[in-house]
């Protein structure tokens, strides 16, 4: 197995909703904003190359949308998938699965191309994995979610894709998440605070465990137990969520490889007087 950080640029979201109940004179120190309030997050997905398998672990936000639309997120240095990708050595039609966390417009937005007045895979050739909860809860939002899943990124993958779904394990009896096999050596955490059934990639790589931690946890900046989104449907699960992970990644010495972090790929852990902080930062290569 190799795995590929695939950087599509950076986008701008407030910060006060990013850190929700946090101060902002806390949070601007590890995560500055800008005169309006605006933080910088990154677009990164992650491809993991197998004996006969690419697999992409969400892509990007996508350019379909019109300028009105991208103008609320500020965005700068994009790069479409596809020249990302061609920088690793890989084409769009070598992707053999695009596996989403989940169905906000920043992780599955560069699923779909829009060609003229047609939307279509962008992947012609990989089936594209969510889960029937997700789904559901994506295609059926409430109001307070509903601009966050763009029908223009979904509906087209059920139409003009291979779709299938995950199967979402029972909950454990213990504090783990609750988890389900993918393929070899690729295991799916299931999370439900953000959004109703977030997947969590987590993979065994060079005697490592990897996990891409989506928006459980956005940064490293978000590693404190109550810093957790305004834009988390259940922000009380997501604290929840958060710390049982956390004792088991800081356990298990996990590396986590972070989507939303501006600065950082990936990092490890370490327990402080604090609670559990950053122990080193690193790219995916360094391992």
């Amino acid at each position: 197995m190799n795995l590929h950080a695939i950087h599509t640029g950076y986008f701008k979201l407030d910060g006060g909703a990013m850190f929700g109940v946090v101060p902002k004179s806390i949070w601007n120190k590890s995560n500055p904003a800008d005169a309006n309030n605006l933080c910088d997050w990154a677009l990164r997905c992650l491809l993991i190359e197998t004996d006969d398998r690419l697999i992409l672990v969400d892509t990007g936000i996508g350019d379909k949308q019109d300028e009105k639309f991208f103008g609320h997120y500020g965005l700068r240095d994009t790069r479409s998938l596809e020249d990302a990708l061609e920088s690793k050595g890989f084409s769009m039609e070598d992707i053999t699965d695009v596996l989403l966390t989940h169905l906000h417009f920043d992780h599955c937005g560069g699923s779909i191309l829009r060609r003229g007045d047609r939307l279509i895979p962008a992947f012609p050739n990989a089936v594209y994995w969510s889960n029937e909860e997700h789904w559901s809860w994506a295609t059926n939002p409430n109001e307070r979610e509903k601009a966050s899943f763009l029908k223009e990124n979904i509906w087209p993958i059920q139409e003009n894709a291979r779709l299938k779904m995950v199967k979402i394990p029972e909950e454990p009896s213990d504090n783990h998440l609750p988890t389900t096999s993918f393929i070899e050596g690729i295991s799916l955490r299931f999370v439900h605070g953000h959004t109703r059934a977030m997947m969590l990639p987590q993979l065994e790589y060079k005697g490592r465990t990897i996990v891409f931690v989506a928006d459980l946890l956005p940064s490293s900046g978000h590693l404190p137990i109550p810093y957790v989104m305004a834009y988390d449907m259940f922000p009380l699960t997501t604290l929840l969520e958060k710390k049982a992970f956390l004792e088991e990644a800081l356990q298990g010495d996990y590396v986590l490889f972070f989507e939303h972090d501006p600065v950082h790929e990936c990092c490890s852990l370490q327990k402080t007087e604090k609670g559990i902080r950053v122990k080193d930062f690193f790219s995916i290569n360094d391992l």
